[in-house]
């Protein structure tokens, strides 16, 4: 596939997902320009800032985007500041974070993943390799949000269940149950309105043969 087709792909997987919105935080306008180009050829919307503080606010701001590019040089907060402020929170939605940055050493890479970095990329960067990396990034975002879908449809579940706790007063004789009203009402009404569960009445085989037992066949004299 031609880098049209790997484009095109990458473009359609946003636009299923929602997530065509990037941040930028960089400092250097030149490298600034750079990426931003190569981002809007990918179908990207771009945000640009050029510096932590200004990325900081973008990204506590309405409707932030959810993929975030970062050098680690800037003014007033570094990359690394950014990202352990933005991870230190408490956020509905995950914003998924990429270090771009000259430093190359292991223990760069180590301290940005260390304050919450997803992906590392060193400058100068290759337009297919951010391309690839952006697309995991993509998919991580995919599986957070349709994990975060079923964490909602199971706290919903959840307001629907009710249950029964503690101890229940009931009645030695006729059964029926003492409520917080210190009034007394049948088993089945009380356990209804406490609960989901129904009744349908039916007859045990003692009590069928209490109540309904079967006559012998009369004998017929001769």
């Amino acid at each position: 596939m031609g880098s049209k087709g790997r484009s095109h792909s990458l473009e359609r997987l946003c636009e299923r997902m929602g997530f065509m919105k990037i941040l930028i935080a960089e400092d250097d306008r030149i490298s600034r320009r750079l990426l931003e180009m190569t981002l809007k050829r990918l179908e990207f919307e771009v945000v640009l800032t050029e510096n932590g503080a200004q990325a900081l606010e973008v990204l506590n701001g309405p409707e932030p985007p959810r993929l975030a590019i970062l050098d680690w040089t800037m003014p007033e907060m570094d990359g690394v500041e950014v990202c352990r402020a933005l991870r230190a929170q408490t956020r509905d939605k995950y914003t998924y974070i990429l270090f771009l940055t000259a430093r190359g050493q292991k223990k760069d890479l180590i301290t940005a993943l260390e304050s919450g970095a997803d992906d590392y990329l060193i400058k100068p960067f290759d337009p297919q390799e951010l391309r690839a990396r952006l697309a995991v990034g993509l998919r991580v975002l995919k599986l957070e949000s349709a994990l975060a879908g079923k964490v909602m449809e199971l706290e919903q579940a959840m307001q629907h269940v009710k249950t029964l706790q503690g101890l229940l007063p009931i009645c030695m004789y006729c059964k029926k149950i003492r409520d917080d009203k210190d009034s007394w009402e049948r088993l089945e009404p009380y356990i209804e309105r406490h609960s989901e569960a129904m009744f349908t009445h039916s007859v045990c085989s003692d009590c069928r043969d209490e109540h309904f037992p079967k006559k012998e066949p009369e004998t017929v004299k001769v």
